[in-house]
């Protein structure tokens, strides 16, 4: 009978892992198709099962960087005709996007939640072993915590069905995700690293019931603030994870190993690609630089004022490319007839043809840029969880409640780290709370929740007027409204 090659990773679960992280492969060899229905009741079994499903984790930093342009800390300008693709990018950074027009924007996203949510289903009615069904429920939900945060009301899937599938309120999918992370956190790994690297745990659990308790009054219109701090002492408290004394550390080429991350999603330039951060922000001279096989994109900048809004003392400052630009020997390049110097100030959306507007916008190598790589992706794994944030959310839980004497503490361990002054009771405020989580998680695709918490997310700023509340719900993707008449737009689409 047809043999069936399946590969399992020794140290690690799943096949995304397979980059600079856990490079050991063995080869298991089943000489016959199982046919009982048992095939996945044991550990390694299972491990080749879910394997795929690991995968799809991996493009989240695909599918939610480019909406992360519709925050105030991210921007696509068009230089010339470059990044102009029909005025997309401008219509995200303005809201003023199109359901019609913009359908592709959205509708990625969405597939991308619910092609995962149904493989889940898929393989949860094949895998018998009780601790990687529960795993697999936990990444269920955090698909289904993604879809109600970017859409709201959405569905709900937890088999596979035949039926049409119904709409549900964003109140009910925030409860059945509650609901299934807290049922399956008994029979979550207490193991961080090694082989759950990438993988969902109790820590993950207790992340994502955090983000989800943060913005709680966002979701059900009733604040979860107590609920958000308990699920943030279970990881502090855990002593499984450490604030890296490093800022820039937690993103390096090979970060793999620093003791911030709770959950990351892991790549490789060559064998798990898909991350391409230095194409999108670098000039195409940088490419000289870095010695880099391809040439940069030139497109993603930072906003001016959030920019601005470093401290020069600020060791986060330094995420930031601004200045002469040079070749790998030292010598200053220059585009056309200007030096080639990046300048923070963005002085248009739209800039016509030529140097000027080539060089407008601070950078990232937030994620350390790899040199001598002539791949167009790179090996940085993507962090989507780590400590800091869950000290920065903790406090700011408590200040909402009154605490600010427990507040204070919790941001200060991350001031401490990036050269700051100590918080005061006199000098800690909501605004500034806002700002400290932008600093310190910049590009980390967390800025339009917290505007919304904040009530930011539909002010004005630069080249953006204030926009409409309806605005803080992408639209329901018009070809799944073809698909299932059940759905019904949001409201304002």
């Amino acid at each position: 009978m047809k043999q069936i090659n399946i590969k399992l990773l020794l140290g690690c679960s799943a096949l995304m892992l397979a980059g600079q992280s856990c490079t050991d492969l063995t080869e298991t060899t089943y000489d016959v198709i199982p046919t009982s229905g048992t095939f996945g009741s044991t550990p390694a079994q299972a491990s080749a099962l879910i394997g795929p499903l690991y995968n799809g984790l991996g493009d989240y930093y695909g599918n939610m960087s480019n909406l992360n342009t519709t925050t105030d800390e991210q921007i696509v300008p068009t230089r010339g005709g470059d990044w102009k693709d029909g005025d997309n990018w401008k219509r995200l950074y303005q809201h003023t996007w199109d359901p019609i027009t913009d359908n592709g924007q959205f509708n990625g996203p969405w597939t991308w939640c619910y092609n995962n949510i149904t493989s889940i289903n898929q393989q949860l009615g094949t895998i018998t072993d009780a601790n990687t069904k529960a795993e697999l429920r936990a990444l269920r939900a955090f698909f289904h915590y993604q879809a109600m945060d970017l859409f709201g009301n959405v569905i709900i899937s937890d088999a596979v069905t035949a039926a049409t599938p119904k709409q549900n309120t964003r109140a009910e999918v925030f409860a059945f995700v509650e609901k299934e992370l807290l049922a399956v956190y008994p029979s979550l790994s207490d193991v961080s690293g090694g082989a759950y690297y990438g993988r969902m745990n109790k820590y993950v659990a207790d992340m994502i019931l955090a983000k989800m308790y943060l913005n709680a009054q966002v979701y059900t219109g009733t604040p979860r603030w107590a609920d958000c701090i308990t699920r943030c002492d279970n990881l502090i408290k855990s002593g499984k994870f450490q604030i890296s004394g490093d800022y820039l550390s937690n993103f390096s080429v090979q970060n793999q190993n620093s003791p911030e991350t709770i959950l990351a999603t892991p790549f490789d330039k060559s064998k798990r690609d898909g991350f391409n951060h230095q194409m999108k922000t670098l000039h195409y001279l940088n490419q000289l630089t870095y010695n880099l096989g391809t040439a940069p994109w030139n497109g993603w900048a930072t906003v001016t004022e959030f920019y601005n809004s470093f401290d020069d003392k600020d060791i986060r400052k330094k995420q930031w490319i601004v200045g002469q630009q040079y070749k790998a020997d030292g010598t200053p390049l220059k585009d056309d007839a200007l030096d080639m110097v990046y300048r923070p100030e963005i002085e248009s959306f739209t800039f016509d043809a030529g140097a000027n507007g080539r060089l407008a916008g601070a950078r990232s190598q937030k994620y350390e840029i790899q040199k001598n790589n002539s791949f167009t992706s790179q090996d940085n794994d993507f962090v989507v969880y780590r400590l800091a944030d869950v000290y920065m959310m903790r406090g700011e839980a408590n200040f909402r409640l009154g605490n600010v004497g427990a507040a204070l503490p919790d941001f200060n361990v991350v001031r401490k780290r990036a050269g700051m002054p100590d918080y005061t009771s006199a000098t800690l405020t909501l605004n500034e709370i806002l700002a400290e989580r932008g600093r310190e998680l910049a590009w980390e695709q967390h800025r339009r929740q917290d505007l919304i918490r904040f009530g930011q997310y539909t002010k004005a700023w630069r080249f953006k007027e204030a926009s409409q509340p309806f605005r803080q719900l992408f639209p329901i993707p018009k070809d799944q409204l073809s698909l299932n008449p059940n759905l019904k737009q949001n409201p304002g689409y």
